[in-house]
Parts: C-alpha cells; structure tokens; sequence
C-alpha cells in the first residue's frame, strides 16, 4: 500500500494530467538563496512566478555580476569547458572523459551481505563481515582526497547540473559556434524556449510555434539572452529518459520520474518536488548552518598563521642581518689575525735567520784560526828544521794553548721549532675571541725531566703518580701542552705491562699515574715525541704495602708480659730459668727498647716481619 499524503489513485491522475499538458509538465527551478531569504520565502517568490510566468525565474542582472560565475564553467584538470561534469564526494567537479583518465585503485573491504542498508563502512579488520568485495577508489587530483567510486564506476557519480548550466550560459554569451539544436541535434541554435528550457534552431523554433501545445510557449532569439544569469536546462530521468525528473522518492531519497513511480518506486513514499524542496532545503540549510561557523574559526586560524609566518619571516630577515653583520665582523678579524700572523712569521724567520748568520759567522771564524793554527804546525813540523821548529816554539805552544782552551762544543744556537697551535687562544681582534698562535719554542726530550714521588719507594697496588716536566732546548719550561707522551711500564722478570694514564695539563706539564699489581723491579720508559726524556729508562722497586705493627714496642718480653715464661719476642733474645723472651742485659737483647712483632728499634716505623703464630703469646703493658 503506498504511503504517499495524496492517495495513489489522485496522485497518479495528477501526474497524467500535468503530463496531458506541456506547460504543466515543467519541474521547478530550484536557484541559490541569498543570505536574507527563507525557504518559506522562496514558496512565496514561487509563486509569484508561477503566476508571473517562465520569465521570473530566468530574471536578468547585470553582465559584471554574471561574469563572476564564469569561473566554475572549466574543468580543473583539461582547463576546457565541461563536458558532461560529475562531482567527486568532495565536491570537486571534473569531466567524465578527464576522471576516467585517472587510474582507480582497488581496497579489498569485509562487507555485509546488505552492506547498501550499513550506514557505515566496515573496517578491514572486522572479520564478521563477509565476504571481501573489492572498492575502487581514486583520489581528487584538486584536494588530493581519496574518494570511493560507486559500483557503476565514474559514469555512476552525479551530473553537476549547475556546471552544465553555466557552461551552457557561456556559451550564448561568447556566441559559440558549437551549440546545436536540442530537438534535432543537427542544425545550430537560433533561439531558446525559456518555457520547455531548451535550445532550438531555426526550423524547430518555427514548428514550435506551430504546434497548438508549444503555440504560446515564450521563444527568444539567441542574441537576447547574454545578459541572463541563470539558463538551465531540463532535467531528465537516465533511466526514462523522455520524462523529467519532478518526483521526489522519500524512501531513496532521489528525485524520480512519472514512469518511475509507476515501477521500480511504487511501493515507496513520493511527492512532488515543489513539496518537499522545503523540507530537504531547510535541512540542508541547517546543516549549513551548523557548518558554517568552522569557516570562520579555520579562517581565524588561517589568519594566525600568516600572521605567525610574517612575524616569523620578520624575524628570520633580522637574524639574518644579525647574521651577516657578525660573520662580516668575524671575517674582518680572522683576516687581520691571520696578517698579524704571517707578520709575526716573517719577524721570526728574519729573527732566527739573522742569529743564525751571525753563529756561523762565529764558528767559521773559529774554524779558520784553528785551521791556520793546526795547518802552520803541521808544516812546521814536517818542514822546518831543528833551529826553525825552537826558535819559533813559543810562539806556536801558545797559540795552540790557547785554541785549545776555546770550547769547541757548540752547535745550532737555535732549531727550527716554529708550529702553529690552531687551537691556542690568541685574545681578540674587534671584539670577536680568535684562535690560533705561532709557537716558536720546540720541546726537547733531553731537557725534560721527571718530577713527583720516588719511584724507589713505591708499593703494591697502590697508584703511582709521576709529573713530567717539558722543556725546550735552552732549558725552559714550555708552558703549552699539546706534546705526544708515551710511557712503557714492564716487569722486568714477569711478562707484565702497566696500563698507564697520562694527562695533560696544558702548562707543559704532563700526569702519569699507573697501579702496579706485583712486586719486583720494573722498567719505567718516558718518550716525548719518540725520544727517551732525561734519565729514561727508569728502574722502580715495587715493594709490599706498609704494614702496622701487631705487637708491643718495648723494652723486653719479661717486663711486657709480667713474667711469663713462654713470651717471646722478634729480637730473639732469651734469659735463663725457660724464659723464652728477651731481658735485659741478657743474650740476644738488643740493647734498647724495640717492636716484639718484628724487632723494629723505631717506633714509627713499618712492620718489617712477623713472629709464628706459635709464639705470639698476648702482653701486658707494665
């Protein structure tokens, strides 16, 4: 039984009836509201063109204002007019020709066996629906959104008439040659019925006139109607497609036509679509209005951004200015460091290259008089005569004496011990911290020396700390680090190497610690730059760690234990009458007071041995 408000039997005789008439059999043309107009406005502006006729609904505005909407007439990927546009779930309209185009991909999906009644799409992992269907998708090429296409693929998405009606309005306004007749499809358009809403050449127009239900349909030559803002055309059923679609199907949800309600929809409930705009505008209304609001909010949000992004590029400009003007003043000081340098480079070169000169000068000066010396007494003697060689004896013995006495052990005054230290300090130049120094003292091995505890009085496992003092080949101290130290400590009877740590100090001074494990004598090498410093190689005792004593410092066991007999003592003295202990004055007493565990005679002293443990027998102090 139908459910539809007017009965089925008055319904279907309304609809043949309006079908009977043409003019009646036009549906409503549903256009935009603006901001300040209601849906029960738009009833009443319904009817006022119902009975002012097709005209009101096709009114004229200004051709600037109608050039506004000229932008939605192209298509976003071919940038030609539409042809046949379809709009995507994200609102995006595209050609059919242009989506196809686009290479679909497939999401396997667990489905229901009524999954066109689930309002909800199933997750993949949800293993109760059944069985798995595959769901092309594409994605937006504007939003780039993916988007599931309906079981019919691109052909099944929905026409966008708003699209075909501005293209169409572009062009009558551009006079395109392209626009045929929409009743013969053959010949091009002359003038358009605004009553049947269609595009008629010049043969059709006249028989429209002619025929007695087209007779007083209002007709307007082409040229008329650039100035009209909207022109649409009449929708049509896809599945009947004579009829118009001016039905409306509650249960699909879908606007039907005559033929349709008559078959496929007759069970379900209908109405016209001037009677339910209302209803489904206003919801749709309210749904606007609920959405609107995050427009403004994104919008602000959007507005925060740019203006987060101006300050930030603000910023980013100054900071870079800040910048270039440090990397400037920065650049300006390593080049005034580095010509101060190379200056201080060249004074030392001319420096070190004059007191070379005049040490060689010096040396070949010395050469000569002791080559003149020698070489005159060596012709002496192999030429001169007896009378020659005394008369002139004097005079040579002195000379000789004398180039004797010079000392002749004099080498290089100077090395060649220049080295740039990057990592030196070198103060400021215009206020920027620089780096990098000329260092002219060179280190030399056999000047320096080894400072700290005796490696003579070292015990077992506990840590040796040594200090190496560097100098340079005068004598004096370096005063940097930087130097490559290395040490070896082995045993000398035991296959035995030290792990040692060495720090520098940066002073020129270097710490060496190491912990030997065992006892005996050791071999300590100390290498700077790979030469043996001053008195290297080293030998080092490794003795027991200092005992405390266990016994009593006295002056004999008779007196300390009150006595007894069998207390003994380290020294090994004994008295007569079994006491086992020293006394005084007798045999073995060494002849002061001194330690009964060892027989140490200094009191603060280590523990040098113990006494059997069969012999310790507890003293008394007297």
């Amino acid at each position: 039984m139908s459910q539809n408000p007017l009965g089925r039997q008055n319904l279907t005789d309304i609809i043949n009836t309006q079908y009977n008439d043409q003019e009646a059999a036009l549906p409503i043309s549903v256009t935009p509201l603006p901001r300040d107009m209601s849906w029960k406005n738009l009833g009443e502006m319904s009817i006022k063109e119902q009975e002012q006729g097709p005209q009101g609904a096709e009114a004229k505005i200004p051709s600037q204002a109608s050039l506004g909407g000229l932008g939605k007439s192209r298509c976003p990927m071919c940038m030609e007019l539409f042809k046949v546009p379809r709009i995507l779930p994200c609102l995006h309209t595209f050609c059919t020709a242009c989506l196809e185009e686009l290479e679909p991909f497939s999401v396997l999906m667990l489905r229901t066996p009524d999954s066109e009644k689930t309002p909800e799409r199933p997750w993949p992992w949800d293993k109760q629906h059944q069985p798995l269907e595959p769901q092309l998708s594409i994605l937006c090429p504007v939003c780039d959104t993916e988007v599931d296409l309906p079981p019919g693929g691109v052909k099944a998405l929905t026409i966008d008439h708003l699209a075909i009606n501005k293209v169409l309005l572009q062009n009558l306004q551009e006079d395109r040659p392209c626009l045929v007749c929409d009743l013969c499809s053959d010949r091009e358009v002359d003038s358009r019925c605004l009553t049947c809403r269609v595009n008629l050449c010049q043969f059709c127009s006249q028989a429209h006139r002619r025929q007695k239900k087209t007779a007083f349909h209002s007709i307007m030559p082409l040229k008329d109607l650039k100035g009209y803002n909207q022109i649409g055309k009449a929708i049509v059923c896809s599945i009947h497609p004579p009829e118009e679609l001016n039905l409306f199907c509650e249960q699909c949800d879908q606007p039907v036509c005559r033929d349709c309600v008559l078959g496929d929809h007759r069970e379900h409930t209908y109405d016209l679509v001037s009677n339910v705009i209302y209803k489904h505008g206003n919801s749709i209304r309210d749904l606007l209005k609920s959405t609107q609001p995050h427009m403004g909010t994104l919008e602000r949000a959007l507005v925060q951004i740019e203006g987060v992004g101006s300050a930030l590029r603000s910023r980013m400009d100054a900071l870079s200015s800040d910048v270039r003007e440090f990397c400037d003043g920065y650049i300006m000081a390593i080049r005034e460091h580095r010509d101060q340098l190379l200056k201080q480079l060249e004074d030392v070169r001319i420096q070190k290259e004059n007191s070379l000169h005049l040490q060689k000068l010096q040396v070949e000066q010395l050469l000569a008089d002791l080559r003149t010396g020698v070489e005159f007494t060596e012709h002496l003697l192999n030429n001169g005569t007896d009378l020659e060689i005394l008369v002139t004896k004097k005079v040579v013995v002195n000379r000789l004496k004398k180039l004797k006495k010079t000392d002749y052990s004099i080498g290089p005054g100077l090395d060649d011990g220049i080295c740039f230290s990057p990592q030196e300090k070198a103060g400021q130049y215009g206020g920027y911290e620089v780096f990098g120094a000329i260092l002219t003292k060179g280190v030399d091995p056999t000047k320096c020396i080894l400072q700290g505890e005796d490696i003579q009085k070292v015990c077992e496992k506990q840590k040796v700390t040594l200090t190496l003092l560097c100098r340079d080949i005068l004598g004096e101290h370096m005063g940097r680090g930087g130097e490559h130290i290395r040490v070896n400590v082995i045993h000398k009877n035991k296959d035995c190497v030290l792990k040692t740590m060495i720090q520098d100090n940066n002073n020129g001074t270097y710490t060496i610690s190491f912990i030997p494990e065992e006892l005996g004598l050791y071999t300590v090498c100390i290498f700077v730059k790979g030469q043996h410093i001053q008195g290297s190689p080293y030998t080092m005792t490794v003795r027991r760690r200092f005992r405390q004593h266990q016994g009593v410092f006295h002056c004999c066991s008779f007196c300390s234990s009150g006595g007894q007999k069998n207390a003994r003592c380290a020294c090994g003295g004994t008295m007569a009458g079994g006491y086992q202990g020293c006394g005084h004055g007798h045999k073995g007493h060494p002849g002061r007071r001194h330690w009964s565990c060892c027989g140490g005679t200094e009191e603060n002293s280590e523990c040098l041995g113990e006494i059997p443990q069969r012999s310790l027998v507890r003293t008394v102090a007297l």
